[in-house]
């Protein structure tokens, strides 16, 4: 018996790297699983192919699981739509959506032109509202509660060098899905965000990251008990975490305020020094 059995589980971008790491974990576990991949490149480029996805279905299919294919681009409400079909007309309901698929088309931002930006954010932050709200009414509709994990990265949480496109999806991606767990609660909606560590071909050629070792130290593989974990009963009185998960490390993230203080003095009107001062003083800020 699986912690899985008689779920069904749609994972986009899944025919490689960490999709494909999910979608084989949740096959072991009994799941049936949708693996979406456009078969483009890593940049977004080259779409079209079927090739990556049907590898992984053949994958999980020899091992005695149930999988079906299907390549629609998720950055168009169509997309989401027809991936949403292909998980009705193959297993009859969805559980499980991991929005995984991503692109990246890195640059400093001074040199981030429209070209760049727009296809990032199309992909990461409207690719995952596009397959998320024909699957959420999905799940709200058929009454059955479900689970929905949201890929974000440390680049949109804590930044990084480069990445001001992906970053910015990303950061949207975690705002998103802190929304969306406070709207599914009254559904049985349990929604999460990962921010994955994993050496993919997305990441192989970052700073860092290139060298077997790396590869070794951060397989993708990983980083999918975590999703198996989050999509089971286990899990079931869990919603709007976040993740960091990679290199067999796993930690909460959390956005966090200082306390702070107020002025009561002048309706609470402060001057430019008096918020000087209290900076010094180290009353607003949190302590590095």
């Amino acid at each position: 018996m699986g912690l899985l059995d008689g779920k069904v589980a749609i994972v986009t971008g899944a025919g490689g790297g960490l999709g494909r790491e999910h979608a084989l974990a949740l096959a072991a576990e009994g799941a049936a699983v949708v693996v979406n991949d456009l078969g483009g490149a890593r940049d977004g480029s080259g779409a079209g192919g079927s090739a990556m996805a049907d590898r992984v279905v053949e994958q999980i299919k020899a091992s005695g699981g149930e999988a079906v294919a299907n390549y629609d681009n998720v950055s168009n409400v169509a997309g989401g739509e027809n991936i949403l079909k292909t998980a009705l007309s193959a297993f009859g309901q969805v559980d499980l959506l991991v929005n995984n698929a991503g692109i990246l088309r890195d640059k400093s931002f001074a040199n981030t032109t429209e070209d760049l930006w727009d296809p990032v954010i199309a992909v990461h932050l409207k690719g995952t509202y596009c397959v998320t709200r024909p699957v959420f009414l999905h799940m709200k509709e058929r009454g059955q509660g479900g689970v929905i994990v949201n890929t974000s990265s440390t680049s949109g949480l804590n930044g990084n060098f480069g990445q001001c496109n992906y970053g910015a999806a990303k950061a949207g991606i975690f705002g998103f899905t802190r929304c969306l767990s406070l709207e599914g609660q009254r559904y049985g909606i349990r929604c999460h965000i990962l921010a994955p560590v994993a050496h993919t071909r997305l990441t192989e050629d970052l700073p860092g990251m290139g060298s077997e070792d790396m590869a070794a130290r951060f397989d993708p593989k990983l980083v999918s008990p975590l999703i198996v974990f989050l999509a089971s009963d286990l899990a079931k009185d869990m919603t709007g975490k976040t993740f960091l998960a990679g290199g067999g490390q796993i930690a909460e993230m959390r956005m966090v305020t200082a306390p702070g203080i107020k002025k009561e003095e002048n309706g609470g009107l402060w001057t430019a020094s008096e918020i000087a001062d209290k900076m010094r003083a180290g009353q607003i800020l949190l302590p590095d």
